[in-house]
């Protein structure tokens, strides 16, 4: 028997003795409805797909759910998931000598081809060091055996993946499901050819294709001041440029169809639909929006044919429609009251995540509280004041904002969530504590509208996070120290009357876990040792309140950077000018540089751009340069034939 053999056995006779001495075991069980477990000597191809947090935020991740299907489909690859052990499950493995394994059929995640990590938030790149470690694969790309899997990055972070570039051997810009399979066929007919030139020939292959970036065969140089001199290919047949992936027919890839259904509680149990990808509305501040253009929508009779097989395929009772703005979608009047209609008298509620006030009306909200599930309303104004949103380009008219929830609170609403940042490019104090102003009209208004005082509003304030490819990629982060004071400042405002302390609650993020998390953002390979240098003094789980110590990254930071002559400071609170080689402009997301650095100049002149779905293009180099297009409807179609689904309980009214 093989090493590989005898790394793929299911290590779950090891593993059961150890769940009764931790938390929460049966996130470690796997089992799952709709989970899939293959024969290992069937595949040819193998994949561990890794969220690198705990399975209660992981297992709902879209991204996983997706690739996990679409990989598994192919009867010659196998896909298993793993997640991010606990410390206390991570104590006990190191102890017995247990590797980090896969949940569906808990092998060791060294065994496969290919360990595929998706970040959401870079905050997780020192879980993902914890995984390697645990599943024996050493930890720099430079110092791995033949036999270790090729470490993959992708989702939202790997669009900037220098910090962990030298813990990974590639990353992958954008949608994952063509690119996945493409990159499964790369490795089937390396194997197949008896390996060829080793874990090198095989990540040149990957790379001369302009699609997959790997790090090492890209060399970095450094001015004199710490800036980036330039980042270059230090090989033949590899590209300069790495191009992200954009899936153009979402029709033709209804995914998830069989979503699992989780065995331990997780932030969202609900069937998501994506109802489109991408968004052009041209805020700012958003990474998300930016990277995913062009808008590409499915159209109706899909998202209903997902939803009934979603539904049927797990027994689940929440669908989520579920985009960058769902509200926008050309038909989502038809699709709200089609699925309304259809599930009108069961179980089955219909949900959307956080609405355009400029997108919203009452008849949608109507719709999709008609089962009887009327949960708070959530609006993203952004900025506290109409000068900051102008700024952010988040046009949102503060009487818009008020007109709706006065109609929100009317229609019989008692609950309104307001989401808004601090720290925005231009902001300063008096811009914050409007906020305080807006919510105090929202109260106002509410009691007026709905005849009695019975009414709330939640500001939720999160710190802003400058990200690669947006117009914000160069700007300023306001320090935590000052970030910290100016929430103090609108909380004491917020509760400085009476009639509106109890009415209004406010919720907040502090300061310094954004710093760091701008860092991760838009730092260079120099950051990776200052990963290291946290994880191995015991940081894990950064995105929890918990667990994170900021102070353990100021350590390092001043430990590892300085001596560089670099710091924490230089590389969040500076800002960049228009010359400086950013460390990810060799990364293409398809936006033009200088269209971005325009749109920058803009919004210091608090300059607004339109959306361009309705408006002529206006050259942010999307479309052209990735040889793609906006899809929008109307489509002209129906959620029918699809039969109108009735309770088993009895008749409704």
């Amino acid at each position: 028997m093989t090493m590989a053999d005898t790394e793929a056995q299911t290590l779950f006779e090891r593993l059961e003795p150890l769940l009764a001495r931790v938390s929460k075991p049966i996130q470690y069980v796997g089992g799952e409805h709709n989970s899939v477990s293959k024969p290992w000597d069937e595949a040819e191809v193998r994949w561990a797909l890794m969220y690198p947090d705990a399975y209660e935020v992981g297992q709902p991740n879209q991204g996983v759910a997706i690739l996990y299907e679409v990989l598994n489909e192919k009867d010659w690859i196998l896909a298993e998931r793993t997640y991010a052990v606990w410390p206390d499950l991570e104590e006990l493995m190191r102890a017995e000598g247990l590797p980090q394994f896969t949940l569906d059929s808990h092998r060791s995640v060294r065994a496969f081809d290919v360990l595929g990590v998706s970040f959401s938030t870079e905050l997780g790149y020192t879980n993902l060091l914890t995984a390697l470690d645990l599943a024996q694969i050493e930890l720099h790309s430079v110092d791995r055996s033949e036999s270790a899997p090729i470490v993959l990055a992708g989702g939202h972070a790997a669009f900037n993946p220098e910090p962990i570039a030298d813990f990974i051997d590639a990353a992958v810009l954008g949608d994952g499901e063509e690119i996945s399979l493409a990159i499964s066929d790369v490795i089937r007919e390396w194997k197949a050819e008896d390996r060829p030139g080793g874990r090198d020939g095989l990540l040149e292959r990957l790379a001369a294709s302009g699609g997959v970036y790997v790090p090492k065969f890209h060399d970095v140089e450094y001015l004199p001041d710490g800036r980036i001199r330039k980042v270059a290919p230090n090989r033949p047949g590899v590209p300069f440029r790495i191009a992200k992936h954009t899936l153009m027919d979402l029709d033709a890839w209804p995914y998830p169809k069989k979503p699992l259904v989780p065995l331990a509680e997780t932030v969202h149990e609900r069937y998501s639909v994506e109802i489109f990808r991408g968004c052009t509305r041209g805020c700012r501040f958003c990474q998300a929006g930016m990277i995913t253009r062009p808008v590409r929508e499915r159209n109706i009779e899909t998202i209903g044919s997902m939803v009934a097989g979603g539904l049927e395929a797990t027994g689940l009772e929440e669908v989520g429609l579920l985009s960058l703005s769902s509200a926008d979608h050309t038909e989502i009047g038809d699709v709200a009251t089609s699925l309304a209609d259809r599930y009108e008298g069961t179980n089955v509620s219909l949900s959307l995540p956080s609405t355009r006030v400029d997108a919203f009306n009452i008849t949608l909200a109507n719709e999709l509280s008609r089962n009887g599930r009327r949960s708070g309303l959530t609006f993203a104004p952004e900025g506290g004041s109409e000068r900051l949103r102008k700024v952010i380009n988040k046009m949102v008219d503060e009487e818009d904002l008020i007109r709706t929830v006065a109609t929100a609170y009317a229609n019989g609403w008692r609950q309104v969530k307001l989401y808004f940042m601090c720290g925005l490019p231009t902001e300063t104090d008096e811009d914050v504590l409007e906020i305080a102003d807006m919510a105090k009209r929202v109260i106002d208004t509410g009691r007026e509208a709905a005849g009695h005082k019975d009414i709330r509003c939640t500001i939720s304030i999160g710190g802003f996070v400058p990200k690669p490819h947006t117009p914000f990629q160069w700007a300023a982060q306001l320090d935590p120290e000052a970030t910290n004071a100016r929430l103090h400042k609108l909380k004491e405002a917020v509760r400085s009357e009476k009639k509106y302390a109890r009415a209004v609650g406010f919720r907040y993020h502090e300061g310094e876990p954004g710093m760091i998390e701008g860092l991760l953002s838009r730092g260079d390979r120099r950051v990776g040792k200052v990963i290291e240098a946290v994880w191995r003094a015991g940081g894990r789980f950064d995105g929890w309140n918990e667990h994170f110590s900021y102070q353990r990254w100021v350590d390092a930071c001043v430990e590892q950077l300085e001596p560089m002559g670099v710091s924490l400071d230089w590389f969040t609170t500076r800002e960049r000018d228009y010359d400086e080689v950013l460390p990810w402009d060799h990364l293409d997301s398809g936006l033009d540089r200088d269209w971005l650095w325009e749109d920058w100049q803009d919004a210091l002149d608090e300059i607004e751009v339109d959306d361009c779905r309705w408006t002529p293009c206006y050259d942010c180099g999307v479309c052209p340069q990735m040889d793609t297009e906006i899809q929008i409807g109307p489509t002209d179609k129906t959620l029918l034939p699809m039969p109108t689904v009735r309770s088993n309980l009895g008749p409704t009214e």
